[in-house]
């Protein structure tokens, strides 16, 4: 059964802060709120969360993962930025977004593209999210927490006490905002080639469109998204 930790949303505990980074440091996945939906995250060098994160979301060998930040220098470690791409990202994070980037070695293989190695990249606007990366000195990797298939498994249904009972045997510590579920999900943006691609619309769609204006810049938008 997970661990559960009632935290504030605004003012994280610093105890509270030191016992998750310590539990991922000991190779634990967790539930985690964001500025988006949940998460499921662990400690971006944790190969076993990272399979045990894939095997619950059911995820493909091509599908990314993200790799959460707290700055804009943390995420110049893990992605190579083009002076157009750190314009554009300095205007938008933190955030609701995921930034799909060429990868730096920093980052494991089996977090980026096997093709194309590339990696998606966050910086959360909230701060349990940014108090436990600096907190645990390095990134997270994170995902959407949902599980598909399962009732009140995803966040649209809006019980916020029956969706995080969902993950109680399948996560180790389950991070509780004790506020509603938010059902909007991050806005995905592709900035590997030019024009730029939209590859999910979420939050902060006005606030990208307004900062692409303002670079000049072009967003190509599939007719699936």
């Amino acid at each position: 059964m997970a661990k559960r930790i009632k935290i504030h949303p605004e003012n994280p505990h610093r105890d509270k802060i030191f016992e998750i980074s310590d539990d991922l440091r000991d190779q634990a996945v967790a539930l985690l709120p964001t500025d988006s939906q949940y998460a499921l995250i662990c400690d971006y060098k944790n190969k076993k969360g990272m399979d045990r994160i894939r095997k619950i979301r059911q995820m493909g060998k091509k599908d990314h993962l993200t790799v959460m930040c707290h700055s804009l220098e943390h995420v110049s470690t893990f992605a190579h930025l083009n002076d157009d791409n750190f314009k554009l990202i300095k205007r938008l994070i933190p955030g609701p977004y995921a930034f799909i980037l060429p990868a730096t070695r920093q980052v494991p293989r089996l977090l980026t593209h096997p093709k194309k190695r590339t990696v998606g990249i966050r910086v959360p606007d909230y701060p349990i999210c940014l108090d436990l990366i600096r907190e645990l000195g390095r990134p997270v990797l994170a995902i959407t927490a949902k599980l598909d298939g399962v009732e009140h498994g995803h966040p649209d249904d809006g019980d916020r006490e029956l969706f995080l009972s969902r993950f109680e045997k399948i996560v180790d510590v389950i991070i509780d905002n004790q506020e509603p579920l938010r059902a909007e999900e991050t806005t995905v943006v592709d900035l590997t080639n030019q024009p730029s691609e939209l590859i999910r619309k979420g939050l902060g769609m006005g606030r990208l469109e307004e900062a692409l204006a303002l670079e000049n810049r072009e967003l190509t938008v599939p007719e699936s998204v």
